[in-house]
């Protein structure tokens, strides 16, 4: 059984493809990372870098039209990309599990909540209906519903959105999973719900002691949840670290830009940055840095050669030919010097309360 900081995930040089009427489109660019037991990653990027292909992928949830091209996703001495349909299904939902974006779209309307939990524990844990009835009680509660005897003979649209994605996560714990994903779990609720949500996850992590992968667009959401954080942009992981790291000795420009167009306590009457241009088209090759069309930093090489991965610490890498010894020495934005700075007088910069 897995210990606290084991390996319990590693995705090996994943390559993903999709082919399209307009050809085929090159989504997933050679990732790797691990994951820990115990520990919540954050995969942080806009739309289209792949974060969420990458979470699809770890599910067996790929479209039918996808291509594996190389590479690896090793679980309990298995490679995920390599396991058929019918073994997936033992895995998915009981051992890795996951929480979508939008709680309705996870919720069958016509079906009573309760039901929808008790469901996934009769037809994957064989419980009986009464036993099933309790477990998804104590769910229920352990999730944050009040008064659940009385909540689970209700239907989801008798649930406000926040409740909702507390029933979806119910759902999700019911099987005991080890890893939990979490892809944009809070971007159909207000600021206020989003907040508690995130509280739950963290407590929930806590508690049963899971690992958690928490895809988002938004790095102020993982300021105060993430262990680790990875920052993809158009199918590659462009800079990955431990939370601080990220926060305060972000080394990519593409980081910097994220964190620039994010407000914090220093944001007053200055506009906030936005990233110039859009991410590249999948489908054409990308040649050199994918990000150096819309990056105010580029030299003439990143237009050339893709970056190799660089060394910053032990923890820390990125992919940024700023990062050679050649290279010439670059100011980062203000928005992030406040951050480091503030970080360094020990004050409050972008966690979300």
């Amino acid at each position: 059984m897995a210990k606290v900081g084991d390996t319990i995930l590693q995705v090996k040089d994943l390559r993903l493809s999709f082919k399209t009427q307009q050809g085929v489109l090159k989504a997933i660019r050679g990732v790797s990372f691990d994951l820990k037991k115990g520990e919540t990653l954050a995969i942080v990027g806009e739309s289209g870098s792949g974060k969420s292909v990458t979470s699809k992928a770890i599910m067996g949830i790929l479209a039918g039209n996808a291509i594996h091209e190389h590479g690896s996703i090793m679980y309990e001495g298995e490679d995920l990309m390599l396991l058929p349909d019918e073994k997936f299904t033992d895995i998915r939902g009981s051992k890795i599990t996951m929480i979508f974006q939008d709680p309705m779209s996870s919720l069958n309307p016509i079906m009573k909540v309760g039901k929808q939990i008790t469901e996934t524990l009769i037809l994957k844990m064989k419980m009986p209906k009464e036993k099933a009835y309790e477990k998804a009680i104590s769910l229920m509660e352990e999730v944050g519903i009040p008064d659940p005897k009385r909540r689970f003979h209700q239907y989801p649209f008798q649930f406000s959105g926040g409740m909702r994605q507390r029933i979806v996560i119910a759902i999700a714990l019911a099987n005991d999973a080890d890893i939990l994903i979490c892809d944009e779990p809070t971007t159909a609720l207000d600021v206020t719900i989003q907040a508690q949500i995130l509280e739950l996850i963290k407590k929930i992590k806590k508690e049963r002691n899971l690992s958690v992968i928490f895809i988002t667009h938004d790095l102020g959401v993982v300021a105060n949840i993430a262990d680790r954080v990875v920052v993809m942009y158009a199918g590659q992981i462009v800079e990955e670290g431990l939370v601080n790291e990220i926060f305060y000795n972000s080394q990519h420009p593409y980081t910097w830009a994220l964190l620039s167009s994010m407000p914090n306590i220093d944001t007053k009457e200055d506009r906030l940055e936005s990233i110039p241009g859009i991410p590249p088209n999948s489908i054409d090759p990308i040649i050199g840095d994918a990000f150096a069309p819309r990056n105010k930093y580029a030299m003439q090489i990143d237009f050339e050669q893709e970056p190799p991965r660089f060394k910053v610490s032990d923890t820390h890498f990125a992919k940024t030919w700023l990062l050679h010894p050649d290279a010439p020495k670059v100011k980062k934005p203000l928005a992030v010097q406040r951050i480091e700075k503030r970080h360094k007088e020990g004050g409050v910069t972008n966690e979300r309360k």
